[in-house]
């Protein structure tokens, strides 16, 4: 009776996984406004940024606040190219190295000299690092644009103005609808670069390693006791999720041809990968689409739900005034609460935990 519920368990969230999947897939031809597609696109580069810092507190058990760092090198990376070089895929290609190459080197040395240090130690360290580069950030104006930050062009291939199929006319070609120019190139770079970062995360999890993650997540003293070589273990997956960031930031700056302190360093960034992990579910990749997909769409669309809300209460004293767009962080708020009340372990942690109880 057990292994039933535990597999109807997994079956419920793979079938909510497909259901993201396919929605994600296709974004462009079920949602056909602008809006819309900004919206899928960063629920994909927000899903690789969150497992990518799920490896690090959810599955090795590492507190730390400097992700947006290493997003912000990667984002900075590839704008900076694209601003000097021109656009190019050549340029994309060197900003992301670039990018990569900074967050490896750092994340090296933030991890063999800072990861001995526990707990909350280390996270003062990386947030101070953190705070470091959003500085500098703001100050390198020649390199970073400031506060105003980097505006430049996308590839050839991604803008909207590119005919991708044309008929004899000399129109483009729709399919349901949807024009099939560079914008829709761009959306598809973003959601393969992504599904690729993602499935090789999920794949590290499940490997040998992602094991010995859990071991020292769970007691660092009996890992290190056994043989495993706790310091190097930690740095490495520091370094592993620094590169996703990285990665992740790169495919940002391309998709949303700005990249500045706000879109890349804030520190608001770094709240947000935390609640996304913790309403997902730490410890498991599942939560981090499933917190990234609520979050993003609660941070678009909440607004004006409430809005619509507050309108159709219109005759009921006070509810209106509730339910005003203007306080939907105070019911972001409140939904946070609920959720981390009835599912403790997250949405994907939860429901898992409660299959193998039943």
């Amino acid at each position: 009776m057990t292994q039933v519920k535990v597999t109807y368990g997994a079956l419920a969230i793979k079938a909510v996984m497909i259901m993201i999947a396919a929605a994600l897939l296709f974004a462009p031809f079920l949602f056909q406004d602008v809006r819309a597609l900004e919206v899928a696109a960063r629920i994909c580069i927000f899903i690789v940024l969150v497992a990518s810092y799920d490896l690090l507190i959810g599955y090795t058990g590492i507190v730390s606040f400097a992700h947006t760092m290493f997003f912000g090198f990667g984002s900075y990376g590839a704008a900076i190219a694209l601003k000097k070089m021109g656009p190019g895929l050549d340029a994309v290609a060197v900003g992301t190295l670039a990018g990569v190459l900074i967050s490896l080197v750092i994340a090296t040395v933030i991890g063999l000299v800072s990861l001995r240090v526990k707990a909350i130690f280390f996270a003062m360290i990386t947030l101070a690092a953190a705070s470091v580069v959003l500085v500098l950030a703001s100050q390198l104006s020649q390199l970073t644009g400031g506060e105003d930050g980097i505006t430049y062009r996308a590839p050839e291939v991604f803008k909207t103005a590119n005919k991708l199929m044309v008929d004899e006319n000399g129109k483009v070609v729709r399919w349901f609808g949807v024009k099939l120019n560079g914008k829709l190139a761009g959306y598809y770079f973003v959601f393969f670069t992504s599904l690729t970062l993602f499935l090789i995360m999920l794949r590290v999890t499940v490997s040998p390693l992602g094991t010995v993650l859990k071991a020292i997540r769970e007691n660092e003293a009996r890992a290190e006791a056994i043989g495993y070589r706790v310091v190097a273990y930690r740095t490495f997956v520091f370094c592993l999720s620094a590169v996703a960031a990285s990665l992740a930031g790169s495919i940002y700056a391309v998709w949303l041809k700005y990249t500045g302190p706000d879109t890349a360093l804030s520190f608001a960034i770094m709240i947000d990968i935390l609640l996304m992990v913790v309403i997902g579910g730490m410890g498991t990749m599942w939560g981090a689409v499933i917190g990234a997909v609520l979050m993003v769409m609660a941070q678009y669309y909440l607004r004006d739900l409430m809005g619509a809300a507050s309108e159709a209460t219109a005759g009921i004293p006070l509810l209106p005034e509730l339910l005003a767009p203007d306080r939907w962080l105070l019911w972001l708020g409140i939904i946070f609460i609920l959720l981390v009340y009835f599912f403790p372990r997250g949405i994907a942690g939860t429901l898992m935990t409660k299959g193998q109880r039943d």
